[in-house]
Order: structure tokens, then C-alpha cells, then sequence
């Protein structure tokens, strides 16, 4: 199996601390998200051979299609893993949007689906669908959207939650960009077996993780399909041990415990399954934040979403990831405190590892040719 490893774009803002909030409560960092800093992040993610970066979608950070469309220009290979919200655009636009996204970038973009489990942001947005219809809706806004891709005749198509009549697309994208989507709850998995192309979960022990994706693997079955699958993890990788639970230490005192306390009241309620999950490693306590070996729990008591690390040296982070990848882990979205610095300690110190194992290969490097002196020998005239 051949991985393909992810970066993160913090839209939000950046520290060399832990960022507090996300997913429905507010976020910044003392870095601010400009666009020079977002700059220097994509061409770490891009010199170090991440293959797309991951431009999350709230209330709470910057607008991802606008943000990577600015960022295009400054790229040549890194693509980009666009998070959009079915609920808050029709499935027409997004389908158009992304033909011109892939024309103007070449083929870059990726889409993250994200139905939206923060009733409050949601009703902020203007939606107030329930979660069983939010999930209902994303299955129609894909079917729609995956039509309009597919086909040369208008579509028509009219459901409990969208409706459309003779849309076409001027222009299809090409190629059609890879649809990520994740979803823990009941109303998710159908979604996702019959419209993703990488199911996404967060980072949870091996065997959690395992279970979820045998639980897609059985649903996509029934549609005949076969799907990637996806991990959304933090990384602390150092050259020791030693060094990497000394940095997870450090952002762990730096915690203010009203964050921790306003943070997950807000977090409690939230309709989504996967932060429930989250917020059950550490049930807002500092103790035994270790779940699993070099699994570490501490960023998901003041962050939503995904809230745990993978902590070690690098064989150990590298061991890690190759346990997931035995459970069908093929996609590694990851993200690290800060976003600039840790891309280059998980791009020197852990993906040389994984390429020596014959895991993963740099997508942009170029065999180097052998060096020469052109006249040597040569007699002066």
C-alpha cells in the first residue's frame, strides 16, 4: 500500500501553543492566518512531500475556497483539500465552482464534505435542519453534484431537501475532484459508502478505528463500491522520545483551565458522534492523556474536532502510522503546533522512514543526476 500524507492549513490563526476553540466556538491564534504565513505553510507542505493541505470551513476561520484560490499561484504540485458545507451553497455552484477550481488550478482540488454537527453555527448560517435531515441532504446535494460531473444531458432531480431542473455544467471538471467525507453516526455511513471516495475518521486507538472502517468497508459493499479511508490526527514528532512528550508537556501546561472548562461545555452540545467520541478519551481531565501508545488526547480538551496527537520519536510515529495503515489507513491528514515548524519535523524526520520501508515516495523528487564538469580536460585556446 502506498500512503499519501496531508498537511493543514490553519485559517484561524497559528501558535506555538495549543489554538483554542474550532468546530463551533470561536479560535484564533496568536499567529495570524495571513496570507504570507498560509504561503510559507503550502510550500513547507509542498517541499517536504505532502500531496494536498486541508483548509477546514466555520464560522471560526477563514472562507477555504477563497483562501486556496489565493494560493494556487503560489504552488506547482501541492493540492488542496477544500472543505465545504452542502447545507449552506447549492450542489449546482459547488459542481461548477470545482470544474473552474480544477481548471484554473490544473487538476488541484480535492473536497472535504462536511455536514455540520454545531446546531448553533449551523442556525447562524441560516440552517436549522436537524441532524438526521443535514445527513439527508448531503446524500442528495452528492447525488446531484456527482450527476452534474457525469453527465452531458441536464439534470433533473428533485428530493425530500434539493431540488434542481435542467442544470449542466458549461464546463465539467477534469479530473473530477476526489470527495473526502467523514461521519460517526448512523446517518453518516450510508452517505459515505455511496458518494466518498476516502471515508475520513479521527484519530482514535487502532482497534476503534478498525471497527469503524469495517462498518463502511460492509455499507460500500452493498453499493459495490470500494472506498479509501482516511485518518484526521495531530503529530509531535522529535528525535527522541524524550523531546516529542516534553513539547506535548509544554502545550499541556500551557492550558488555562477556564479554557478547558469553556471549551467543552461548548463542545457538549454538539450533535456530532465523532466529537462525542473525541471528548470521551479525556472526559475534560488532564489525567492519562496517553490512550494508546504515543496516542495523546491533550489537544482535544480545548480544541473541537480532532483532538489527538500522535507523540514519539520518529521510528515511533512512523510504527504508529504503519499499524493504521495494516487497518486500511491510506490518507493521513495531519497537523502540528506550529503548522510551519512541525511540517518540517514530520517531513525530515518521519517520512524518510516511511519511504525506506518502500511506504510512501516523494512526489516531487527528481533522480539526481550525477555531477560533471564540462571541460575538464579540456585544452584553453
Amino acid at each position: 500500500m502506498s500512503l499519501s500524507f496531508h498537511w493543514f492549513l490553519p485559517t484561524s490563526g497559528d501558535s506555538r501553543g495549543l489554538v483554542v476553540g474550532g468546530h463551533g466556538t470561536p479560535m484564533s491564534g496568536d499567529r495570524p492566518a495571513s496570507l504570507h504565513y498560509l504561503n510559507q505553510i503550502s510550500a513547507a507542505a509542498e517541499t517536504n512531500g505532502f500531496e494536498a493541505v486541508l483548509t477546514p470551513t466555520g464560522s471560526w476561520c477563514e472562507d477555504a475556497w477563497l483562501t486556496t484560490a489565493m494560493l494556487v499561484e503560489t504552488t506547482e504540485t501541492l493540492k488542496f483539500l477544500v472543505a465545504l458545507r452542502p447545507g449552506l451553497m447549492s450542489p449546482t455552484l459547488a459542481a461548477q465552482m470545482a470544474g473552474t477550481f480544477q481548471r484554473h488550478s490544473e487538476g488541484r482540488l480535492f473536497l472535504n464534505v462536511v455536514t455540520g454537527g454545531e446546531p448553533l453555527e449551523q442556525a447562524a448560517y441560516g440552517d436549522f435542519a436537524d441532524k438526521e435531515s443535514r445527513y439527508a441532504r448531503t446524500g442528495e446535494f452528492l447525488h446531484v453534484v456527482r450527476s452534474l460531473w457525469e453527465s452531458h444531458e441536464p439534470v433533473t432531480f428533485s428530493g425530500e431537501h434539493i431540488r434542481v431542473e435542467n442544470a449542466l455544467l458549461s464546463n465539467r471538471p477534469d479530473p473530477v475532484p476526489p470527495i473526502f467525507f467523514g461521519g460517526s453516526s448512523a446517518p453518516a455511513g450510508p452517505v459515505a459508502a455511496r458518494y466518498a471516495d476516502t471515508y475520513l475518521t479521527w484519530g482514535e486507538p487502532v482497534l476503534a478505528v478498525s471497527r469503524k472502517l469495517d462498518w463502511i468497508r460492509g455499507l460500500a459493499v452493498d453499493h459495490g463500491r470500494k472506498l479509501d479511508y482516511g485518518l484526521r490526527i495531530h503529530v509531535i514528532t522529535r528525535d527522541t522520545a524524550e523531546e516529542a512528550w516534553a513539547v506535548a508537556d509544554k502545550l499541556l501546561a500551557g492550558i488555562d483551565p477556564a479554557d478547558i472548562e469553556r471549551v467543552q461545555a461548548a463542545l457538549a452540545r454538539s450533535e456530532s458522534e465523532g466529537q462525542r467520541r473525541m471528548s470521551e478519551l479525556h472526559n475534560g481531565s488532564t489525567d492519562r492523556l496517553e490512550i494508546a501508545p504515543n496516542l495523546w488526547a491533550g489537544v482535544g480538551l480545548v480544541r473541537g474536532g480532532a483532538g489527538t496527537a500522535l507523540v514519539g520519536s520518529h521510528a515511533e510515529v512512523a510504527e504508529r502510522l504503519v499499524e493504521y495503515s495494516k487497518a486500511g489507513i491510506s490518507h493521513f491528514v495531519l497537523s502540528g503546533y506550529p503548522h510551519l515548524e512541525e511540517a518540517y519535523w514530520f517531513g525530515e524526520g518521519v517520512l524518510p522512514i516511511l519511504e525506506r520501508k518502500g511506504l510512501w515516495q516523494h512526489p516531487n523528487r527528481r533522480p539526481s543526476a550525477p555531477l560533471s564538469t564540462p571541460f575538464a580536460g579540456a585544452s584553453s585556446s
